[in-house]
């Protein structure tokens, strides 16, 4: 018998919508939602990115990441500056160097009990699965 294809779709909606309040739920601890943090974690790995490098990377359009950088800039976690052309570029302040540590522990921790459910071959399976999905051919 053929798998449901829409199920599966919905199983993988339902999986990520549980991360994702688990997610937001612990990084409230320190004041960050996790859009705030992704952002934050793209900003550490792509110093000195444009907005809209940034906005892709962390799926949003390039007006939302914009508002977001604001609103990080305006609580002290970035800092914008003009780069060639009308290119504004991100990099972290200390501040945000502080909650991105920090949300990586509690993360840490959220992702274990998220994840504690499978084994780690089970792990290492659905990583290559869903890797297979959507890195590009």
């Amino acid at each position: 018998m053929a798998t449901d294809l829409e199920v599966l779709g919905q199983t993988i909606k339902r999986a990520q919508y549980r991360n994702h309040r688990a997610m937001d739920a612990a990084l409230r601890e320190i004041g960050v939602s996790l859009v705030q943090w992704d952002a934050l974690r793209a900003i550490d790995r792509m110093p000195g990115a444009s907005g809209h490098e940034l906005a892709v990377t962390t799926f949003q359009s390039d007006q939302a990441f914009g508002t977001l950088a604001g609103r990080l800039e305006e609580r002290g976690l970035i800092r914008r500056s003009s780069g060639r052309g009308r290119r504004v570029e991100h990099v972290l302040t200390d501040a945000g160097v502080r909650a991105l540590t920090e949300g990586r522990q509690l993360a840490r921790e959220t992702l274990e009990d998220l994840f504690a459910p499978l084994g780690e071959a089970q792990r290492r399976e659905l990583l290559r699965t869903l890797r297979n999905l959507t890195e590009e051919p």
